[in-house]
């Protein structure tokens, strides 16, 4: 790869960072929202609306991470392309993630929101997107170290709330 080339991908990497960073506080800011919510046998609208900003805001932020961040990274790395799950493997050896086993399971979450289209469903799922959200994070923070190390990206960006 060409210096300019890796400069390109470096800014590409910058700019999905940034959008990582929006996408993760408006993120952590609905799981607060839900947490206050708490479960109950019923839920008014406005409820139901705030799990699926939830649930939607969680899929967009790993597929952001998932699809965006670490495929670039990958990119920066000279890595061939490789399926998720290998890819995953490869990653924690890397200490690009914090663990391949989470990721795998964030990805399956993330199918399931995606396909699931009864309401009901999604409010069974909302406990289990709370704390995978903190396991989602854990990963993005082992990658902002692995990326600053290299100086891809500025120290000063996000911190973890």
């Amino acid at each position: 790869m060409k210096p300019a080339q890796e400069d390109l991908l470096i800014e590409l990497l910058q700019t999905e960072w940034q959008f990582l960073n929006t996408s993760i506080e408006t993120l952590l800011l609905s799981v607060e929202k839900c947490k206050a919510i708490g479960l109950k046998p019923a839920f008014s609208f406005e409820e139901q609306e705030s799990f699926d900003s939830l649930t939607s805001k969680f899929n967009r932020t790993s597929d952001l991470f998932t699809q965006k961040i670490l495929r670039t990274s990958w990119m920066l790395l000279h890595e061939s392309f490789v399926p998720f799950i290998d890819m995953m493997n490869m990653c924690e050896k890397m200490h690009l993630i914090h663990s391949a086993d989470q990721m795998i399971t964030i990805r399956d979450m993330r199918n399931q929101i995606a396909h699931e289209y009864l309401p009901k469903g999604l409010h069974d799922l909302v406990p289990e997107v709370i704390e995978m959200t903190e396991k989602l994070v854990e990963n993005i923070e082992a990658s902002k170290l692995f990326f600053t190390e290299r100086r891809w990206i500025d120290t000063c960006e996000w911190s973890n709330h």
